[in-house]
């Protein structure tokens, strides 16, 4: 192992800097990356069970994630990283930004839903029409932003 490669897993605690026989340094990676998939997949199911306790519902009692492996995001990354590489100013774009971005988005997207569900509701209807959307806009602050975008 070349020395700068031994210097920088030593630093980051990957190898014991006292061990001397790769089989001591791989059998440490290895319980290393045992570890990190551990934790991965712990995150994930906690993820998981927060998603499906919704709104409000305290995510602890949700039960165990249904079959099959959950999604973090829901919209496609890969064209979330062909929108955001669609702007000249940007170069570059980790997975991880783009992750943030669909998350971001979701987010978002369900928030104005659900306040411009209030409004279709309140015209007796489970549709959302543009006008919810206008009215949701004009009624939230945190909307202001988007007034005359729908025009």
């Amino acid at each position: 192992m070349r020395a700068s490669r031994r210097h920088f897993m030593e630093s980051f605690g990957l190898i014991d800097p006292s061990s001397t026989t790769r089989d001591h340094q791989n059998r440490g990676i290895g319980l290393q990356k045992k570890a990190a998939r551990r934790r991965l997949n712990d995150f994930r199911k906690k993820s998981a069970r927060f998603e499906a306790a919704g709104p409000g519902e305290e995510a602890a009692g949700a039960g165990p994630p249904g079959p099959g492996p959950a999604r973090l995001a829901r919209l496609p990354l890969a064209r979330v990283k062909a929108l955001v590489k669609a702007d000249p100013d940007v170069s570059l774009a980790s997975q991880e930004a783009v992750f943030v971005l669909a998350r971001a988005t979701e987010l978002f997207v369900e928030t104005i839903a659900k306040d411009a569900y209030v409004y279709a509701q309140q015209g007796k209807r489970k549709t959302l029409q543009r006008k919810d959307l206008d009215n949701a806009i004009e009624a939230i602050d945190e909307f202001a932003f988007l007034e005359g975008t729908l025009d």
